[in-house]
């Protein structure tokens, strides 16, 4: 029996098009509500059991109505977020959005455009973006850059070209195959991603090492020379310092200046993880904090984190572009560029990143930089800057509070009592923390400070207000007290 093409009623576009620019007419109507009306919503609240079931609902085999899946998305996931629009999220380090965010993510969706290659206006919005960046952190011209989904990912990127330049051989085409064993060097309080991203490179995170901080939590630069040193002197072929920007623990900012002096005179490579604390480069009062960021070689950083945008969509800039170019580009017959048509408009961005199919991730930065200007932008982040000595100030002045840690926009804390011992007093600050973000109150995150737990406030939020670090306190205390009744006195 002949087979037809296709079906009528198998069509993937809507059936009556004007009913579907009612539904987006009513889902917009109702994204702007959300974003309106956030303060009013619990900083965070519990999974009911209708969310933990949606991995084990039925493959959904026939069609459903599109108002029928925004129903359904609108009870069961709309209300059950990770919480972080909120003005009381200090968990982690994460962004928030931006109303534009939500038009240019509507816009990009409708064009769908792989930013692979190609010739098509979506590329020069991402070159305006990279070329952008490129000025705002003071890289020379001949600087190349990738959009990429984060800092993780950007390293990646950057420590493949750094791998490429500095070690012996043809890494591409032989791989690590008799390579001598080589090393690299972070702070010991280094991001989780770029042990991960040697791992990945083929290199093992065995060869990151952790060199030891003073009591502001920088990289000491005299346990790194020594570090260098003796690792040459045992064979070991020393490749890349990373600096760090803002670390995420408490937001310490490594000697960029001095980092970058020693990897010239050693010959080394010297890459910069800012995921959040990069973007001090958008104030002029904040700027000198992160000196010396402009020498890196290659600087990855977020716009996802501390300058607000949807996401996920972070950045990777490399000193020398060839570099970058050599450790990734490749392309078969089928993707070679012309000089003219829709296979123009050299350089691809495939040439300088693993990945072929790429998002319009440009977009979402692009709109929220013309939006708002980096002028507000900058202001923003010393706002929150502020906002944490403000936090900060505090605690320091409260009985009950002992300040662990704390620069630019983090602040590690811990509730004390006299009656408790050092586990005991772990045991209360992380019940307090859930206590907070179960009742919808804030949602702070812990870390470890000197071996003890602390509540750590990352303020990246752009909606956040003064009330709202004191209700923060304020409760903090409040749920600690209550606590204490059902801890045992320390014996």
């Amino acid at each position: 029996m002949k087979e037809e093409w296709a079906w009528p009623e198998d069509s993937l576009d809507p059936p009556d098009w004007a009913e579907y620019r009612s539904v987006c007419r009513a889902a917009a109507e109702e994204a702007a509500a959300y974003l309106e009306h956030v303060r009013t919503r619990p900083a965070w609240r519990p999974l009911p059991p209708a969310v933990l079931d949606l991995p084990r609902q039925e493959l959904p085999l026939a069609p459903t109505p599109l108002p029928a899946v925004i129903e359904e998305f609108r009870s069961t996931v709309l209300p059950y977020p990770t919480g972080n629009i909120h003005p009381r999220f200090f968990g982690w380090v994460h962004g928030t959005g931006l109303s534009c965010g939500v038009v240019a993510e509507m816009y990009a969706a409708a064009m769908n455009a792989n930013l692979g290659g190609r010739n098509h206006a979506p590329v020069y919005v991402e070159r305006a973006v990279l070329e952008w960046c490129r000025r705002i952190f003071r890289f020379p011209e001949g600087a190349s850059g990738l959009l990429v989904s984060g800092t993780s990912m950007g390293t990646v990127v950057a420590l493949a070209s750094a791998r490429n330049r500095m070690i012996p051989g043809d890494i591409r085409q032989d791989g690590l195959r008799g390579a001598r064993p080589v090393a690299f060097y972070a702070s010991s309080e280094v991001h989780q991603s770029n042990a991960k991203a040697l791992e990945l490179l083929g290199l093992g995170s065995g060869c990151l090492r952790r060199i030891p901080v003073d009591e502001n939590f920088r990289m000491r630069t005299d346990a790194l020379a020594e570090a260098v040193a003796a690792d040459r002197g045992a064979g070991v072929l020393p490749v890349c310092v990373i600096g760090t920007a803002g670390t995420v623990n408490t937001g310490a900012v490594d000697d960029l200046t001095a980092l970058a002096s020693f990897c010239r005179e050693q010959g080394l490579w010297f890459h910069v993880d800012g995921a959040f604390g990069a973007m001090c480069a958008l104030n002029d009062s904040l700027r000198p904090r992160i000196a010396g960021i402009e020498l890196a070689d290659s600087l990855a950083f977020d716009f996802h984190k501390w300058m607000f945008v949807q996401y996920g969509v972070g950045c990777v800039l490399v000193r020398d572009g060839e570099a970058q170019r050599e450790a990734f580009a490749y392309r078969e017959s089928y993707l070679h560029g012309k000089a003219r048509g829709a296979a123009g408009g050299d350089a691809w961005f495939c040439d300088y990143g693993p990945e072929l199919s790429r998002g319009f991730l440009a977009l979402r930065v692009w709109f929220a930089m013309k939006e708002h200007g980096l002028r507000r932008l900058g202001r923003v982040v010393l706002r929150n800057c502020l906002q944490a000595e403000y936090l900060r100030d505090r605690i320091r002045r409260h009985p009950s509070l002992r300040l662990l840690a704390g620069d630019l926009n983090v602040t590690c804390f811990r509730y004390v009592d006299e009656s408790l011992n050092e586990e005991q007093l772990d045991r209360l600050n992380e019940d307090v923390v859930a206590d907070l973000q179960e009742m919808g109150i804030a949602v702070p995150s812990t870390t470890r400070i000197h071996g003890l737990l602390a509540i750590r406030a990352a303020l990246t939020n752009h909606r956040t207000e003064r009330e709202d670090l004191d209700l923060f306190l304020d409760e903090t205390v409040r749920l600690a007290k209550r606590r204490l009744g059902d801890m045992p006195p320390q014996s």
